[in-house]
């Protein structure tokens, strides 16, 4: 399947996408220190089902900021998907997120939940809804985990930063040896807006009581093999969607598009067809 990507000026931003595909729209919003990319191993075959939409956040890889740094909060990601979804007529669509990219799809969803035909999410870092009991612990560790991350990379310090955060906040120890030069040199590249949206005070939390509010069907998932502080988050966001439908999944961990693409791919088209069969027309 050929790939041409195109650019569309969006709030300021230049941001780099690619469609692929027929039937109804799947918009996938990719994780921290990352890009488009990294849905690599699964566009070509969810675009089988669906036309697929994968974008570089603001700021991120292809994809210019637009403003400074510092104001880099995830509302602006949050806004940049809705005028994505409209500019392109994708909406309604389902939308899918990973990490940092699931707290966006989620965010959105709670505002403005016209725009979505379902919801999916896998380990939103939602650190701020979870205020009590033994996971309190888990997730203060986490962010301070984050905030010594952050700090490196905005002393100048990007791999340590990067390599700090991923291996013992999210992904475990010895990862960042088994990434390849390309995807190091990408994820250097994105530090420092990762950096700059965790000086954002509002992207660890959201509006619970709006989310609550959600119409549409949503997959919510954590993986079996991932870090303990992830479960929690999402398990308690299940508590509050209505209509979310979570799972547990066997042999992953925090990234399941790239560990097994076949399973994730299988995933998402197994829930919206059921979705749909339960839904009617998903319009």
């Amino acid at each position: 399947m050929s790939h041409t990507v195109a650019r569309v000026h969006v709030r300021g931003a230049e941001l780099a996408y690619e469609v692929l595909g027929h039937g109804e729209p799947l918009v996938l919003v990719h994780g921290g220190m990352t890009g488009g990319h990294s849905w690599r191993a699964v566009r070509e075959a969810l675009a089988r089902s669906f036309r697929v939409l994968v974008y570089d956040r603001r700021g991120h890889s292809a994809s210019t900021h637009g403003h400074s740094l510092a104001s880099c909060a995830r509302r602006e990601h949050e806004d940049d998907l809705a005028a994505l979804i409209k500019t392109l007529g994708l909406g309604p669509a389902h939308v899918a997120g990973v990490c940092y990219g699931g707290s966006t799809v989620l965010g959105l969803a709670a505002r403005h939940p016209a725009l979505f035909r379902s919801v999916i999410a896998h380990e939103s870092p939602l650190l701020g809804i979870v205020d009590d009991g033994p996971a309190l612990a888990l997730v203060r560790a986490a962010q301070a985990g984050i905030d010594t991350a952050a700090a490196r990379i905005r002393a100048g310090s990007n791999e340590e930063g990067a390599r700090g955060f991923l291996e013992d906040v999210v992904l475990g120890p010895g990862v960042w040896g088994r990434l390849s030069g390309p995807v190091r040199d990408r994820i250097l590249a994105n530090t420092p807006v990762w950096a700059a949206e965790q000086a954002d005070p509002h992207w660890a939390g959201i509006d619970l009581d709006a989310l609550s509010a959600f119409p549409g069907p949503a997959l919510l998932t954590y993986g079996a093999d991932t870090v303990r502080w992830l479960p929690p988050i999402t398990i308690k966001l299940a508590e509050v969607m209505k209509h979310a439908d979570l799972r547990r999944l066997t042999g992953m961990g925090h990234s399941p598009h790239v560990q097994d693409p076949d399973a994730y791919v299988n995933l998402l088209t197994t829930f919206i067809a059921d979705a749909r069969d339960t839904t009617g027309a998903l319009a």
